[in-house]
């Protein structure tokens, strides 16, 4: 099963074993629409269920099935939240998921030239956009990390099955 990280579990709540649960779900209580939770512990990969939830200040805190006691619960904290990637709703063709884009090369087409910028590192949320982080690689023009706007203007084509990002993007900047 191919896993994807959608939270994590940060800190214990209370006594009776819950758990504080940052979400990277756009929506914050999305996380609890892709169970079960999976987690990679030294044990190898185990399965979690949440059995209660709450909202709590800007968070989320959460009661792990079977953890009624602060100090087991202290056991599941600064683990990442995985879920199958196959829970995930299909997207439109124009849409990606954000780990879809990690990992493929990004090529500049700027001023007749076609030159190989390196690939996608991660990606930024902001307030405007989100942004890629191309980090160079040894097939690309420099070693540099760039910061490119997942924006239209700047985007001209994503090809998942080719692994490549077409960018309009000075090099230079």
């Amino acid at each position: 099963m191919e896993t994807l990280v959608v939270g994590r579990i940060t800190a214990v709540f209370g006594i009776r074993g819950w758990v504080k649960v940052y979400s990277y779900t756009e929506q914050l209580e999305a996380v609890f629409d892709y169970q079960p939770w999976w987690v990679e512990t030294q044990e190898g990969r185990q399965q979690i269920l949440v059995d209660d939830w709450k909202r709590h200040g800007d968070g989320l805190v959460v009661h792990l099935k079977g953890v009624d006691d602060r100090d087991i619960a202290r056991a599941w904290c600064q683990q990442d939240i995985r879920v199958d990637k196959t829970l995930l709703p299909d997207l439109s063709k124009e849409d990606f998921y954000w780990h879809q884009l990690e990992g493929l090369a990004v090529t500049s087409h700027f001023e007749g030239r076609e030159i190989r910028l390196g690939l996608v590192k991660s990606l930024l949320e902001t307030g405007a956009n989100d942004v890629l982080v191309i980090e160079g690689d040894s097939e690309s023009v420099d070693r540099e990390e760039r910061l490119i706007p997942y924006a239209e203007q700047f985007i001209s084509k994503i090809d998942l099955q080719r692994g490549m990002i077409d960018v309009i993007w000075d090099p230079d900047f």
